[in-house]
């Protein structure tokens, strides 16, 4: 689950991690409020203006600003605010923004330039350890900086079992190149940051930039938050922060109706029991000569109202130019599958795409017969070979 910058700072301060304080608001006339009270506790009079939508690249697409004054902030909030925000991680139709972060100005004059930094913090699949990933090169893409630099980038990994200890902060301090007081700031940073991170079931924490201030404060100026959705049950607090609005409205849905669902941009709706059968289905369409439409699992209670659900769903995509239903018997027999099918079908009507059936294991024989005899236009298949030339039949 993902968070918003501003939910994001706010979990990563509970734990004691320095951030770059702001308000959030939903209007202009908000967004000026808030102005007005960052002021009396900063003392600061320009604030940045942050669009608060699940993606990178805000400043790319206009969805961040500089205000000197609050007339600024009104003007630029209310511009923000409402417009459709297109980035390098957006779709096309880019992102509604519905609310702005209004945020203290931190790159003030001081003793020293400010330095960005970039940080992360993710579990390094490969060896099954966490891993903070930092580089001097704050504020870029990270990609761009693996691409073109990648000696610039630092990892340390953490034993599970130790958690992170104090000479690998120190460690990291020391390859940012930082001294004194910011040495010893950035140290403190590194824990509070690893903490939140274990601590909340995060699955990703990436701060970037990650400030030190003319003064040599450390602090996080921008937040990227996933969550672990499977470790929701034990921060109910966390699980409330969900928006969304900021998601697929049909994966949504999915949801809500028990349905494991991914929308992808392919062709071939697919409905599967199980998750290994669903990836296998996936290729088996590549092979075929589509592209899959989306992941959908069942799961393995795979009844008439469960199949009509999922047929629902995968319709309301309008790339879908066939479905192929994938199902192995096992727990659940065959025929009672090819039944719920036939049930589904006739109370959707209307269905306008092809559909194959593929169903193997307790009593396919007896589902291959019900879903011939149906009279329906569905085409029905035992073996993955079978439905793979069914599947580019009906494409071609």
């Amino acid at each position: 689950m993902n968070l918003h910058e501003y939910q994001g700072k706010e979990l990563l301060s509970s734990f004691g991690v320095r951030i770059q304080r702001g308000i959030v608001a939903q209007s202009a006339d908000e967004a000026v409020e808030a102005a007005k009270k960052l002021t009396e506790e900063t003392g600061t009079g320009w604030h940045v203006i942050k669009a608060q939508v699940h993606a990178g690249g805000r400043g790319k697409g206009g969805g961040v600003k500089l205000a000197k004054n609050l007339d600024e902030v009104k003007e630029l909030a209310g511009q923000i605010i409402g417009m459709n925000l297109i980035t390098p991680q957006t779709s096309a139709e880019g992102k509604k923004v519905h609310q702005v972060l209004i945020a203290e100005d931190v790159y003030y004059p001081g003793d020293n330039e400010p330095e960005e930094y970039y940080m992360s913090v993710l579990l390094n699949r490969g060896t099954g350890k966490n891993m903070i990933m930092y580089s001097t090169e704050g504020g870029m893409d990270i990609e761009q900086v693996a691409e073109e630099t990648p000696h610039l980038i630092f990892t340390e990994e953490i034993n599970p079992a130790l958690g992170l200890l104090p000479f690998q902060a120190r460690r990291v301090a020391f390859n940012l190149g930082l001294s004194g007081t910011a040495f010893k700031e950035m140290t403190k940073f590194v824990s509070a940051l690893y903490t939140a991170y274990v601590k909340s079931d995060a699955s990703l924490f990436e701060i970037n930039p990650v400030l030190k201030t003319s003064d040599d404060k450390i602090m996080a100026v921008d937040s990227k938050v996933t969550l672990d959705g499977n470790a929701l049950f034990r921060h109910k607090d966390l699980a409330e922060l969900r928006d969304i609005r900021e998601e697929n409205p049909i994966e949504v849905e999915a949801g809500e109706l028990g349905l494991n669902y991914v929308d992808l941009d392919g062709n071939v709706g697919c409905m599967v029991n199980g998750a290994g059968l669903a990836m296998a289905t996936m290729d088996l369409i590549k092979q075929a000569g589509g592209d899959p439409a989306n992941f959908l699992d069942v799961g393995g209670t795979a009844d008439a109202a469960r199949v009509e659900a999922a047929f629902k769903i995968i319709l309301k995509d309008p790339n879908v130019k066939a479905i192929l239903i994938n199902i192995f018997g096992g727990i659940v027999r065959c025929d009672r599958v090819a039944q719920g099918v036939i049930d589904a079908y006739k109370n959707i009507g209307n269905i306008s795409v092809p559909i194959i059936v593929r169903l193997q294991g307790t009593n396919a024989d007896i589902a291959k017969e019900l879903i011939d005899n149906s009279g329906l236009d569905v085409l029905s298949a035992t073996e993955f070979q079978e439905a793979a030339d069914k599947v580019q039949e009906v494409l071609s």
